[in-house]
């Protein structure tokens, strides 16, 4: 399980090492995004709070990257934070999300995106739930619902 201590780590010394890259150039993400997901993931846009549509959602799946597909989070692990975004207390798994220190509007936060595409995801902040005390905080439009159960 991440801490705190952990994320600031990974935003310090580096992050951990994505199972797979995607890059594509600003042309080809407009291509496959909409205008909205392409402003959030790809130039750090914020949606207003309550806006998106997974805030008030939690169908059992996985909520993957809307540019990569990467699995992200889990439904599990979502909660109701009273924030306005979707909340989670931890990754899919450590190597999903990559963590880097945000100094934009006077406020000093640690940005958290997909580790595989780099697409913006949201923030993380250390004043979430027991036991890891951790509240990332998700844009709606850089995030699918994926609720096909998986087979065995």
């Amino acid at each position: 399980m991440l801490t705190w201590k952990d994320i600031i780590g990974f935003s310090v010394k580096g992050n951990p090492e994505p199972d797979r890259r995607v890059e594509r150039t600003d042309a080809e993400w407009r291509e496959i995004l909409t205008a909205e997901q392409f402003r959030i993931t790809r130039k750090k846009g914020t949606e207003r709070p309550h806006s998106g549509e997974l805030c008030s959602i939690y169908d059992a799946g996985k909520y993957n990257c809307v540019c990569c597909d990467t699995p992200l989070f889990d439904s599990t692990i979502k909660f109701e934070s009273g924030t306005g975004w979707p909340s989670f207390t931890q990754p899919i798994k450590e190597n999903a999300i990559k963590y880097e220190k945000d100094s934009s509007f006077g406020m000093v936060r640690i940005e958290v995106m997909c580790n595989t595409c780099d697409a913006h995801l949201g923030h993380v902040f250390p004043d979430g739930p027991e036991p890891s005390g951790l509240r990332y905080c998700i844009n709606s439009e850089s995030m699918k619902l994926d609720t096909a159960i998986e087979r065995n």
